[in-house]
C-alpha cells in the first residue's frame, strides 16, 4: 500500500494520500481547503485515480476540500453515518468495507471526540483522525463528545488490533508522525499503561482547552463538504 503523509502547519492537521500501486486507485483522508492545490497536483503527478475522499469526522478546526476534490476528480465523499452530512456520497456504518483496487478499507465507528468519528483500517494501518494521537487523544468537550465513548472506542476497537498495527493520527503538535498500537497501549499518557476509565476521565475533565479558533466557520462549512466557502 502506498501512503503519503501531508501536513497543514496552520492547523497541525495530517492529510493522507493512500493508494493501491498496482491499479492506481487512491483515497485521500482529511484534506484541508488551503492545501487543495498541493493535494490535487500530487494526485495528478502520481497518476492516481482518486476514488474516495474519507473524512474521519466533521472537523471543528479546519475546512475540508472534499467537495472541490470531488468536483475535480469524480471521487465519492465518505463520512460516518451519525454525522448526517447531506453533502456526503456515502454515509458509512461500522463494519462497512470499501474497496480500493485490491485493497480493502474497513470503517470503524470510533465515537468519543465527536459522536460521528470514523477510523479507517487499511491492511496493517489505521487512520484514527482525532480519536487517537501519538501519545494523546482528541478532546471530548463539544460536538456530542463523550469521555466514556472515546475510552471504549480506543480500548475495545483500536487497542484490540495487533500491536504492530501502525497508527496514523489526524493531528500532531510535537513532531510525531506515526506510532503503533503496541506503543500507545504502553506509553500513551492518557490511555495507556493500564489506565482505567476513572483515571482517563479525570485527565480529560481537567484539560481546560480553548475552543478551536475556526469553530464557527468550520462546522457549517464541513457539513457542506467545504462548498460555498472561498
Amino acid at each position: 500500500m502506498f501512503v503519503r503523509q501531508l501536513f497543514d502547519r496552520d492547523t497541525w492537521t495530517y492529510t493522507y494520500l493512500v493508494a493501491d500501486p498496482a491499479n492506481k486507485e487512491a483515497a485521500i483522508i482529511d484534506p484541508v481547503k488551503e492545501q487543495f492545490d498541493r493535494d490535487a497536483q500530487l494526485i495528478e503527478e502520481l497518476g492516481f485515480n482518486l476514488k474516495y475522499v474519507l473524512e474521519t469526522h466533521v472537523h471543528a478546526d479546519h475546512i475540508t476540500s472534499s467537495g472541490k476534490l470531488r468536483d475535480r476528480f469524480g471521487a465519492k465523499v465518505v463520512l460516518q453515518e451519525a454525522s448526517n452530512a447531506n453533502c456526503a456520497d456515502i454515509l458509512a456504518k461500522d463494519g462497512d468495507v470499501l474497496t480500493l483496487g485490491d485493497k480493502e478499507i474497513k470503517v470503524m465507528h470510533t465515537p468519543g471526540h465527536t459522536d460521528a468519528d470514523a477510523t479507517f483500517q487499511i491492511e496493517g494501518a489505521v487512520f484514527t483522525g482525532d480519536a487517537l494521537f501519538v501519545r494523546g487523544c482528541g478532546r471530548t468537550d463539544f460536538q456530542a463528545g463523550s469521555t466514556e465513548s472515546l475510552y471504549s472506542s480506543i480500548h475495545d476497537k483500536i487497542f484490540s488490533l495487533p500491536d504492530e498495527t501502525l497508527i496514523y493520527p489526524g493531528h500532531d503538535y510535537k513532531g510525531h508522525t506515526v506510532s503503533t498500537v503496541g506503543e500507545e497501549k504502553a506509553y500513551n499518557p492518557r490511555l495507556g499503561a493500564g489506565k482505567d476509565l476513572e483515571a482517563f476521565a479525570e485527565i480529560m475533565d481537567n484539560l481546560n482547552l480553548p475552543a478551536p479558533a475556526r469553530l464557527k466557520e468550520s462546522l457549517p462549512g464541513n457539513m457542506r463538504c467545504g462548498a460555498d466557502l472561498n
